[in-house]
């Protein structure tokens, strides 16, 4: 197995390399004066099975769209010069929030992204907590492989945790599969009971309204899990409404931390004790992110060796 990381993911990439107890395999990365570029390998790849590293979120350098687009050019790169298998190492999938129609017309972002993949002839793609991970499955026809929140979260909540009582919750109903699937591989681990709840929330128009919560947060560390966080206001207003029923303190945890203007208010002066993101977005929209208090990034490497490792080829 050959790994290969773009070059604005390869901090990422080198973690990952690490965990699987070798190096990265060198590209060359040229730009051209109007925008464009190219990118090859610097090694023979024909008949080898190559694993390209790329999370797709927008910025700092470069947008959402050139990083995709380098991807895909990258994988088509490889087929064209004999590598046996492909794998695309996506930390964080962009598009997936569209994964349905809810009005005239509305695109269908999920499928066409999975569609793009096809078209370049990508054999495997490994991502971590899609957005809807039926939809997610549903779209792709080349073989998927999904890390879940609890892979990468599990060990360190359990660390922390152990004994406390607790309550895990989804700020929104449209989570509460994946708060569920959390709290009862966190209950296996801990071999206690854990609390469980959601809080009803619906957007239209990029309006968010909240409305009745459900559950027993008296005298608990309530855990809010989530996707991802871009300002932070559901997290806020779920951590809120469970303090006012009692919780002892609250706790965020999400796969991605976009962390879009705003959320900086939540470490201020904001109702958690601790932030756990991922490290599959570097938190560089907050102002001094390395020394933000209460901001704690979860190493992935291990899990996405893991999923790595156990792909045939």
């Amino acid at each position: 197995m050959r790994l290969f990381a773009l070059q604005e993911s390869k901090d990422h990439g080198r973690r990952i390399a690490a965990s699987m107890g070798q190096d990265l395999s060198e590209l060359e990365h040229r730009d051209f004066e109007d925008g464009e570029y190219k990118i090859r390998p610097l090694s023979e790849v024909r008949g080898d099975h190559v694993c390209i590293i790329q999370s797709l979120y927008d910025g700092p350098d470069l947008s959402v769209h050139d990083k995709l687009c380098r991807l895909l050019f990258l994988v088509a790169t490889m087929r064209d010069h004999g590598a046996a298998r492909v794998t695309a190492v996506v930390p964080y999938l962009c598009y997936g929030r569209k994964d349905r129609r809810t009005k005239p017309q509305d695109p269908i972002t999920t499928r066409y992204i999975a569609q793009l993949f096809e078209a370049v002839s990508c054999d495997d793609l490994i991502t971590l907590e899609a957005h809807n991970l039926a939809a997610f499955h549903n779209a792709f026809r080349l073989r998927t492989h999904h890390l879940n929140l609890g892979d990468v979260f599990q060990e360190i909540i359990a660390t922390r945790f152990m004994g406390t009582p607790l309550a895990v919750m989804s700020p929104d109903p449209g989570g509460v599969k994946r708060a569920q699937l959390f709290r009862e591989a966190l209950q296996d681990r801990l071999g206690q009971h854990v609390g469980f709840g959601f809080m009803e929330k619906r957007r239209s128009s990029g309006i968010m309204t909240s409305g009745d919560i459900v559950g027993d947060f008296k005298d608990k560390s309530v855990l809010i899990v989530d996707d991802m966080i871009v300002s932070g206001g559901t997290m806020a207003a779920a951590a809120n409404a469970c303090k006012a029923r009692g919780a002892v303190n609250t706790f965020a945890l999400a796969a991605h931390g976009l962390f879009m203007p705003g959320a900086a208010t939540l470490f201020d002066a904001g109702p958690f004790e601790t932030i756990f993101v991922s490290d599959s977005i570097p938190p560089f929209r907050l102002p001094d992110a390395k020394k933000t208090r209460g901001l704690e990034v979860v190493n992935t490497a291990n899990e996405f060796a893991r999923a790595l490792r156990a792909i045939p080829g």
